[in-house]
């Protein structure tokens, strides 16, 4: 008991002496911001190929410290899902900075002639990013890029739920940029909330719905414009046609990745009725050939807690006592490498219908007509992700103008997302604004409009006094 209460009040005490550090962090960073308001395209450029050079020589540990935290995270997984598109991006971004920070010219109209108009494209200041467990190196490093290319200074707050991954980026990213840069913070949800609270001038977050009404709530309160990539319940839409091997093979990538702990995963599955057996089989094929067996399997990643597992085992319990049909896709499970399952007979008073799964559980919802399909998902909060699998163009144009999601993949899952020249954000309960490559840009930048006039001024025409010959005649020809 003493040995307890030692330990609270030295995590209390550790909490506290993050939350008063943070100021100090955002006030240096916002004192470096004031000293270089406008970094140069050099500048940013060599900053991020700095980050792509790290990201490359550090790959094995990154690797070593997100599985231990997951106490067993697919190697192969994270190199597909954070270093290379961490490194993608920052490729991407470093090839047209220079582009995106040309001011724009914009027309002016020939009332107001002769004048000019542009657009220029500022840093914004100091940005805080707060990080997910999920994916906490590219989660992480997706919006520092877009920071940094659009000239900001950024403040991480890493996950508590991943240790030692948190503590090796924080590491890895003081070795290359300087405090008043780059600054990475750890610590509990307190922390968290305290970082939620800081004055800075953009805000994103990624994470669960319910905390990013918290987050955005504190920020309110300094009037910091936050971006929100939430989640939901993500669809996918197997159409009448489509054969059943193609879209149970698409389905299961997304969802047995990270084992299903993405928030772009697909949630749920609409299948017509007639074909429901026979998609479960296809797709109880195609998991038990990606992973023929748990046991000891590297490829096969963990649950990420203990929390997080009793979360899904409750779902589990809870849908079974209200009449669902569980068939799990392997005998048992090894630890916390949970066996994937498929859910029948579900219904919204269930759980696993009600939250967001992120885990490997996929409840299967029958329809008759693709219309059923469409007004079951639009009467439900607008998902982060939404799948069609159908290769009838005409139904895909439906799928895409009568459903709103944050995005969509037709015929494949997840892969939306590593597209550079695409943004990526939520709409509504899913999230608000976007980033990812020249949306990240934008994102980070304030678009300033700039009037411009040189000596002579023929606006004086219509100053006052007023009722003037010329006005009247301004009017007849501009005011129609």
């Amino acid at each position: 008991m003493v040995a307890d209460v030692a330990y609270l009040e030295q995590s209390l005490q550790q909490n506290q002496q993050q939350i008063s550090q943070l100021e100090t962090s955002f006030a240096r960073q916002r004192q470096a911001f004031q000293a270089n308001p406008m970094p140069s395209a050099e500048q940013r450029i060599m900053w991020l190929k700095a980050l792509a050079e790290l990201l490359s020589n550090e790959r094995d540990s990154l690797i070593q410290a997100i599985n231990q935290d997951f106490s067993n995270r697919s190697a192969d997984e994270t190199l597909i899902a954070e270093i290379m598109p961490s490194l993608h991006g920052i490729h991407y971004a470093t090839k047209r900075i220079k582009k995106w920070m040309k001011p724009s010219r914009r027309s002016v109209g020939m009332q107001f002639m002769p004048a000019s108009a542009k657009v220029i494209y500022q840093p914004l200041g100091v940005v805080g990013v707060i990080v997910p467990w999920n994916y906490p190196l590219f989660l992480a490093i997706g919006p520092l890029v877009g920071a940094l290319s659009a000239g900001n200074r950024v403040m991480i707050k890493m996950s508590e739920s991943t240790p030692a991954a948190s503590q090796l980026i924080k590491d890895l990213l003081a070795k290359v940029f300087p405090e008043d840069l780059v600054t990475v913070v750890l610590g509990e949800a307190e922390v968290g909330m305290a970082f939620s609270k800081l004055p800075f001038d953009h805000l994103l977050f990624t994470g669960a719905t319910s905390i990013g009404k918290h987050v955005m709530r504190a920020a309110a309160e300094n009037l910091t414009p936050v971006t929100l990539e939430l989640g939901g319940k993500s669809p996918a839409i197997v159409s009448a046609d489509v054969p059943l091997a193609d879209a149970a093979e698409r389905i299961a990538f997304g969802k047995t990745m990270n084992a299903g702990q993405t928030c772009v995963a697909p949630d749920y599955v609409l299948v017509p009725k007639e074909r429901v057996q026979g998609f479960v089989e296809a797709y109880r094929q195609v998991v038990r050939g990606f992973y023929p067996q748990l046991q000891d399997n590297p490829d096969y990643t963990a649950i990420i807690n203990e929390r997080q597992q009793q979360r899904l085992n409750g779902y589990l319990k809870d849908a079974e006592s209200k009449g669902a049909t569980v068939i799990s896709l392997f005998d048992q499970g090894q630890g916390r490498r949970m066996p994937f399952s498929v859910l029948l007979n579900v219904n919204d008073d269930m759980r696993v219908m009600q939250d967001e799964i992120f885990g490997p559980l996929l409840p299967i919802v029958p329809y008759e007509r693709i219309e059923d399909a469409f007004a079951y998902i639009n009467q439900r909060a607008r998902p982060l992700a939404l799948y069609y699998f159908g290769y009838d163009k005409r139904e895909q144009n439906r799928v895409l103008h009568e459903t709103h999601s944050g995005g969509v993949c037709l015929n494949d899952t997840l892969l939306h997302v590593a597209q550079d020249d695409m943004p990526f954000g939520g709409v509504g309960p899913s999230g608000m604004g976007h980033y990812h490559g020249h949306e990240g840009f934008l994102t980070f930048s304030k678009a300033k409009g700039v009037f411009i006039k040189q000596r002579f001024n023929a606006a004086k025409l219509i100053y006052p006094p007023y009722g003037k010959a010329m006005q009247k005649l301004i009017y007849k020809l501009f005011v129609r």
